[in-house]
């Protein structure tokens, strides 16, 4: 190890290897005893100095003032101004045994007129030797401050994207009655003579095979060649990565209905009406079919018979 002859600041391992200072702390406190006396240290000098925050910077001070490496009193200078004056002590340890109490530097003028506070200033003692006692059976006993919490900052809302409706199950694809050699052969064909008529529809024996029945549905109802390619091939998306999945969900979404029969076609019978006739006897219009007496009349008639 090549020492050093200049521009060096003597730090104790106290500080360096500190158990329960943050490493912010550490380095504030490191960086704050190898400036000269009379330097601001406030926080917005050393905010301005580090990439670390007002927050972060506050904090470290805090903690070198809670462990007895930092004072900071506030005294009244003429004209009704205040200033802070800070005090660096490189051994807090030796200040509480009794040993060397560290010099607090005189109070820096400010600059801010009255009452304002001004920033925070700095007197940094040179690095005294300093004899320690050897220690003793009585254990010491440190002055332990409560750490000061630190408010989080607000955390931004978390934006959950709205719910989604279910997705409906995939419809099976569609199957004939009864799946005949010469309707197989049919779709079979058809389906690979498709790649002439629309260049990107290459599909394999085992995607023809899957789609055969789909095909062969459309032939039961009746659906001529030219109307299957057209709904097959019109539009298609480009590129067309997954032909056989586009031909499947084709099958399925357009297949159209059957042909209705002779009966499907026929309109509606009509029931019969039975007509209106007139009572002989009152002149009264009621439903017959043969021209007569209305009920009244005819019980009117039985009963004189």
């Amino acid at each position: 190890m090549i020492p050093h002859t200049s521009r060096f600041t003597v730090v104790g391992n106290h500080l360096a290897q500190h158990a329960e200072l943050s490493l912010v702390a550490i380095g504030v406190g490191v960086h704050i005893q190898s400036l000269p006396a009379g330097t601001e240290v406030g926080i917005k000098t050393l905010t301005a100095r580090f990439p670390e925050g007002e927050v972060k910077i506050a904090c470290a001070l805090r903690e070198l003032e809670a462990h007895g490496y930092l004072r900071r009193t506030r005294v009244r200078l003429t004209k009704g101004r205040v200033a802070t004056r800070t005090v660096f002590c490189n051994q807090p340890g030796a200040v509480l045994r009794g040993g060397v109490v560290p010099v607090v530097g005189t109070a820096v003028r400010s600059t801010a007129p009255a009452p304002t506070l001004v920033r925070e200033h700095v007197h940094v003692p040179e690095p005294v030797a300093v004899a320690v006692p050897e220690p003793t059976a009585v254990p010491e006993h440190r002055p332990v401050r409560e750490p000061v919490a630190v408010p989080e900052a607000p955390h931004a809302p978390v934006r959950l994207p709205p719910p989604t409706a279910p997705k409906q199950p995939r419809r099976p694809l569609p199957h004939p009655q009864t799946l005949t050699p010469e309707l197989r052969q049919a779709a079979s064909a058809f389906l690979a003579d498709l790649r002439r008529h629309a260049e990107a529809l290459v599909l394999s024996e085992q995607d023809v095979e899957e789609l055969v029945p789909g095909v062969a549905a459309w032939l039961e109802r009746d659906a001529t060649t030219d109307a299957i390619r057209h709904a097959l091939t019109a539009d298609l998306p480009k590129p067309l990565k997954h032909p056989a999945r586009l031909l499947r969900h084709r099958l399925t979404a357009l297949l159209p209905p059957p042909f209705p029969g002779v009966h499907d076609l026929a309109a509606p019978r009509r029931a019969p009406v039975t007509p209106f006739q007139t009572c002989d006897g009152c002149e009264r219009a009621f439903r017959s079919h043969d021209p007569g007496h209305c009920r009244d009349c005819r019980a009117q008639y039985w009963e004189a018979a």
